[in-house]
């Protein structure tokens, strides 16, 4: 039996120690890593809790972020509750056992602590490594504090093992801005996170010899269309899931989360789009913009990026005027990756706000309110024209000559 740590009603943790107190409280059996900064601490922490017993799971060193995650695909197909952590290349390098992973419907969790991808290295938070598993079938959710990372990765096990999903969890943090900024938290003890998760219920594992299952099976055209409509399906309706999930978690903390969060969305005319802790600094550019100039602006964030919300994405945007959507990742050739699914989302309303992409803060740049500000001003400048008055996409905070492009073109 695995020794409880007290908690007090008020912890100041990072966001890795967040993530990784989650794991121990859902008691994961297995956690196979290899470590990569800035998730680094999540897999170490909880190693530390295996090592003093505060947590009945193996904890699995292997030679590569592919090699961790096969070892935590082939664990959670025999029947335990498995986990990791990792970061840029390290995701990178996990690519192709994610397809795996989802495929075969195995309901393991990925702590994902946020960073640019190489070339030029850098270690620092971008979404590249977020963006690059978008099709990958997984749940995607995104924290934009600590206190989010811990509440998220409990709330991940959770929806993963639901019968009605079976489907591998990601949930994202902004790499060092999260990752390893101490924040006050507010635990579960570990009685009532653990009964929040629930005992974990093995399905169809491979270790049940009295019936066999096969994994991984090969397809071609003959099923293989079917598996992935069916898997397709499954995570689209896993929304319903994440719903009741986040509503129990809410009736149980008093912190309500939701797929789509509003800030300000009420009676806004701009808004600003976003993913990670530029949430809350766009939330404070426009409160002060409400209070010194009566710009009505607000903010509206994916909470969940997979299965995508498009239908609460285009209720939260219904009656903006002008949306800027901020992608924190170089799209290299295209508009970005956030920018994209938000305009796929307006284009079938009545009312298509004029959009905008901006993008910013790559390896780890900083983006200030006052940027924020400025952004928020432009889309009003746009609402006021009624048309865009600038290129459609933007680098925001780079230095050296403006770079836009896409100008527009007015008949």
């Amino acid at each position: 039996m695995a020794e409880k740590m007290q908690l007090n009603e008020v912890e100041v943790w990072d966001g890795n120690l967040a993530a990784a107190q989650a794991l121990r409280q859902a008691q994961v059996d297995v956690v196979a890593a290899y470590p990569i900064t800035p998730s680094t601490p999540i897999v170490e922490n909880y190693g530390y809790f295996v090592a003093n017993g505060y947590v009945d799971g193996e904890y699995v060193m292997v030679e590569s972020e592919h090699a961790a995650m096969s070892a935590c695909v082939g664990a959670a197909a025999a029947g335990g509750r498995v986990a990791t952590a990792t970061s840029s290349q390290g995701f990178m390098l996990m690519i192709e056992v994610l397809y795996q992973a989802s495929g075969m419907r195995v309901p393991l969790v990925l702590t994902v602590a946020n960073r640019a991808v190489a070339s030029p290295l850098n270690v620092r938070g971008d979404h590249g490594d977020m963006y690059a598993g978008r099709d990958s079938g997984w749940v995607q959710m995104d924290a934009f504090n600590a206190q989010e990372a811990y509440d998220l990765t409990l709330c991940a096990f959770k929806i993963g093992e639901d019968m009605r999903v079976r489907l591998p969890v990601m949930v994202h943090q902004d790499g060092f801005l999260t990752s390893h900024t101490a924040q006050n938290v507010h635990p579960l003890q570990d009685d009532e996170a653990y009964k929040f998760v629930g005992d974990y219920k093995p399905y169809e594992e491979m270790l049940d010899f009295s019936k066999p299952v096969t994994y991984g099976a090969q397809t071609e055209e003959d099923w293989h269309f079917e598996h992935k409509a069916r898997q397709h399906k499954a995570l689209f309706d896993s929304a319903a899931v994440i719903d009741e999930v986040f509503e129990e978690f809410k009736k149980l903390t008093g912190r309500e989360y939701k797929r789509v969060e509003s800030y300000m969305m009420e009676d806004a005319e701009v808004a600003i789009v976003a993913l990670g802790t530029t949430v809350e600094t766009a939330r404070v550019a426009a409160e002060e913009l409400r209070k010194e100039e009566g710009i009505k602006a607000g903010v509206v964030a994916p909470r969940v990026f997979r299965p995508f919300p498009f239908n609460e994405i285009r209720d939260a945007l219904a009656n903006v005027k002008a949306v800027a959507v901020l992608d924190r990742s170089a799209p290299m050739g295209a508009m970005g990756a956030l920018f994209n699914e938000i305009s796929a989302a307006m284009y079938t309303t009545p009312n298509r706000p004029l959009i905008t992409n901006f993008i910013y803060g790559l390896g780890g740049r900083d983006f200030p309110v006052s940027e924020a500000k400025r952004i928020f001003k432009e889309q009003k400048a746009h609402a006021d024209a009624g048309y865009i008055t600038t290129p459609i996409q933007q680098f925001s905070g780079v230095r050296g000559p403006k770079l836009g492009f896409f100008e527009t073109k007015r008949s």
